[in-house]
């Protein structure tokens, strides 16, 4: 179960049933409702069953095997907790510093619940976000800079283990008013002719020029740049397609304007989301900890921030 449904969604089913409401729930735990009735759903499509009766003027309750789920999901949420309040016994573990690596493109999305999170659960443990793309990221890994990565699996080293936690397919981004925006499939034959706008991070081009070349295409790329959000406003203004992995929730460039997902035709190889670490450094007991938090946090179903593949409509980002 735990594989397939995330401690976050059981989280935000207890919420509700507790709170009597998706609207309730939201209020009190400052998640948006639509988040919470996404959890919802794809618990139940995962289960099979239907959690709640919708009742028009009384809100919602449990169904008998709604009742059952929830004593379950409090029951692994109250063993989740105690997983750290185990840690937090050992002073060893608690007290000094986790130094964490954020590809910079996931930081705004993984770092505020995932990262900045672990740090509240643990007051004396100082936590230190170091942003790069993967070449600075494989660097302090290898100087002992930081304790290990949230990253890709992107040139990996021998001497560096990296454990997959989630798939990231490509995609294709474009302004919604783009020729290709009312498609639903797009193929690499199609994009070949139109402005591309590369995402030019280094290795990060090196995988997307490897999905053309294996398409037996060459990319006519009108614009480039290292930041993401410049990459999404150029998308939006007209200027071109983009290719992504990260799926965040908004559908907006930062000027405002409406974009679209487009699934590529075809099988392309996906990036991998993970932790990398570097294997002659001995992991603490702290970094262990914090590696089970991205474990539980993080996975196909759900990742802080951006939209499941499994409730996601490639030409439609959740609101």
């Amino acid at each position: 179960m735990l594989n397939r449904i995330s401690l976050r969604q059981m989280e935000y089913f207890v919420a509700t049933a507790k709170h009597g409401s998706i609207a309730a729930a939201s209020t009190q735990i400052h998640i948006s409702s639509p988040s919470i009735s996404a959890a919802i759903a794809h618990i139940e499509t995962e289960l099979g069953a239907q959690l709640f009766v919708r009742h028009p003027s009384k809100g919602i309750g449990l169904t008998p095997v709604g009742t059952l789920v929830l004593q379950h999901c409090e029951d692994m949420l109250g063993r989740s907790s105690r997983l750290y309040e185990i840690a937090s016994d050992s002073s060893d573990v608690i007290q000094g510093t986790l130094r964490v690596g954020s590809f910079q493109s996931l930081t705004a999305m993984i770092a505020p619940e995932v990262i900045f999170g672990f740090s509240r659960a643990f007051k004396k443990v100082d936590v230190h976000m170091v942003e790069g793309d993967q070449e600075v990221l494989m660097h302090k890994l290898h100087a002992l800079e930081i304790d290990l990565a949230i990253t890709y699996d992107l040139h990996l080293s021998d001497d560096i283990q990296f454990e997959s936690l989630a798939t990231m397919p490509p995609y294709v981004l474009v302004s919604e008013v783009h020729p290709l925006a009312q498609q639903k499939v797009v193929s690499f034959e199609e994009l070949a002719p139109e402005p591309y706008v590369l995402l030019d991070m280094p290795m990060s081009r090196d995988y997307f020029a490897s999905l053309f070349e294996q398409a037996g295409v060459t990319p006519n790329i009108a614009a480039r740049s290292q930041s993401t959000e410049a990459v999404r406003s150029l998308v939006a203004n007209g200027v071109g397609y983009a290719l992504f992995n990260v799926r965040p929730k908004s559908n907006q460039s930062l000027d405002g304007k409406r974009m679209v997902r487009i699934r590529l035709a075809g099988t392309h190889r996906p990036m991998l989301l993970g932790l990398a670490t570097y294997k002659p450094m001995r992991q603490s007991r702290l970094t262990r900890i914090f590696m089970e938090r991205c474990r539980a946090y993080i996975s196909d179903q759900y990742i802080p921030g951006m939209s499941a593949p499994s409730f996601f409509d490639p030409r439609i980002a959740a609101p």
